[in-house]
């Protein structure tokens, strides 16, 4: 579950990190209204669930209350397009009023799971201010990182070999240890998945502040917080996403005319790939799961359906949990039930294959089977090509 800037700097300034005053503003006189409480001059930020607003025009600098109330009056209701956002860009519902300071230096500091080694990584750079990832591909050795062992925590020591290790001077390298501690207390308390601080900043006046802040949070344990569920914005979320998430399913919407059917997120990226191999494109990420019963079968066909740019379907399981002939019900009642006239590809393998068959073959409907997943994908991607 993803949140917005001003939410994420509610949560860490509660566990001590440090934050610029501003205040969240739904139109543009409660715009003009914090900035007066600020003093005047301010920053309006667009709070969209996506980088690079800067580059869109989802930042700017009001030297007044008045060009503040203006500002926002033309973010508020604007489709803000970057390159996160694809081409439809994100509806702006509203905007943070920040504080304007003057800054020294931009900093990067981050916290994520390496899964490789399956613990949290604190992450800091030098490079601020800038997308971290190219920064990884372009100059790599201006990230440094410290594991974190769950059992022990974050260090002290940790801490000052990443402050030392983006060139803060000694004065600024207690405030930095306090900084990162208290970030990873608010990591570890939230169940976060991620969190970013990009930039940063090293103040004129010598403090460090999180200027921008994101975060994550595993959606496998929000039962333990109540409190940042209310703070999802279901306004930011694909409404099949949304709908999906009602039967525990997993969707994803994606540029392409094929759509996915499979139960395990590993076989939905091998079946993903192998559709580009093929030489057509995945219109989502349609995960089942390993337990789906013919009803969620129906709810996953309804959803996948729902995307207009569908023109064929491959659905490849694998039956162990979720065994073949439940797949081939809730197949066949989905396709008789929504009247599906785009081709579908079925792939399957596992506990009762050749029932499975069976009930596609005897329902009279008009499935193509295929034996391997190759098989499968170039099949499909013929199918969308006849359909052009």
């Amino acid at each position: 579950m993803k949140i917005h800037e001003y939410q994420a700097k509610a949560i860490l300034a509660r566990y001590g990190v440090p934050v610029p005053r501003g205040d969240v503003a739904f139109s543009a006189s409660e715009a003009g209204d914090a900035a007066r409480r600020l003093g005047g001059r301010v920053v309006v930020k667009a709070q969209i669930h996506a980088g690079a607003r800067g580059k869109g025009g989802g930042v700017k600098v009001a030297p007044d209350a008045e060009e503040a109330e203006r500002i926002a009056r033309g973010m508020i209701g604007m489709h803000l397009v970057t390159h996160q956002t694809g081409p439809e860009g994100r509806l702006v519902a509203r905007v943070l009023v920040e504080e304007a300071l003057q800054m020294t230096r931009e900093l990067y500091l981050g916290l994520a799971i390496d899964r490789a080694i399956a613990r949290p990584v604190m992450m800091a750079s030098s490079a601020g201010g800038v997308e971290i990832e190219k920064v990884a591909e372009v100059t790599p050795e201006l990230i440094v990182k410290e594991p974190i062992h769950p059992g022990a925590g974050f260090s002290a020591f940790q801490a000052r070999n990443l402050a030392f290790g983006i060139g803060l001077e000694a004065a600024l390298v207690g405030k930095a240890t306090k900084l990162m501690a208290s970030l990873y207390d608010a990591f570890r308390a939230t169940d976060a998945s991620l969190v970013e601080i990009n930039p940063l900043v090293v103040t004129a006046g010598g403090d460090l502040l999180a200027l921008d802040a994101k975060m994550n949070f595993d959606d496998s344990a929000i039962f333990r917080h109540p409190d940042l569920r209310e703070l999802r914005d279901l306004g930011e979320e694909d409404p099949l996403e949304i709908e999906a998430s009602k039967f525990s399913l997993n969707y994803i919407r994606l540029d392409g005319t094929i759509g996915c059917m499979v139960n395990g997120a590993g076989l939905a990226m091998a079946t993903m790939d192998i559709i580009k191999l093929a030489g057509g494109e995945p219109a989502n990420f349609l995960d089942v799961g390993g337990g789906a019963n013919a009803e969620q079968i129906r709810n996953a066909f309804r959803i996948l359906m729902s995307d207009k740019h569908v023109r064929a379907v491959l659905i490849n399981i694998f039956g162990g949990i979720l065994r073949c002939d439940v797949l081939a019900e809730g197949v066949v009642a989905a396709v008789r039930e929504l009247g599906v006239t785009v081709p579908i590809v079925i792939r399957m393998e596992g506990t009762n294959v050749e029932r499975g068959k069976e009930m596609l073959r005897s329902s009279g409907l008009n499935f193509t089977t295929a034996d391997t997943m190759s098989e499968a994908a170039e099949r499909v991607v013929v199918l969308v090509g006849a359909g052009s």
